[in-house]
């Protein structure tokens, strides 16, 4: 969404009852930090649109790491796993840029922003 690629209108849609885990929060602030963008106030912005960063826990730990195994063949990293198991927990949509997810199965609905 930040960076206007395909699909970025649907993430704004979803802003306002969106959620991030803090270590997904992490992968899009280093992302800004490498383009020079001020992080306090583009994260200042996006909860005022709704976002909420969320605390990762031991219970996402686990859950992420149990995923592991049911996500290897399709490449997902750490980050991509504890995406899934916040949106798990949460028990809300997950959405994603990667195709690819919309083939798993793990206890989650996951919708890909590009159509």
């Amino acid at each position: 969404m930040l960076q206007r690629e395909p699909g970025w209108d649907r993430v704004v849609d979803a802003l306002a009852a969106a959620r991030i885990s803090a270590v997904n929060w992490s992968e899009v602030a280093q992302k800004a930090l490498a383009q020079a963008v001020d992080i306090d106030e583009k994260r200042r912005d996006l909860e005022a649109l709704g976002l909420a960063i969320v605390p990762f826990g031991i219970g996402e730990a686990d859950l992420a790491a149990q995923l592991w195994g049911r996500t290897r063949r399709h490449g997902l990293s750490l980050g991509d796993r504890a995406c899934l198991a916040t949106g798990i927990l949460a028990r809300v949509r997950v959405l994603t840029a990667e195709r690819a997810w919309t083939k798993l199965d793990v206890g989650v609905r996951i919708e890909t922003i590009r159509g």
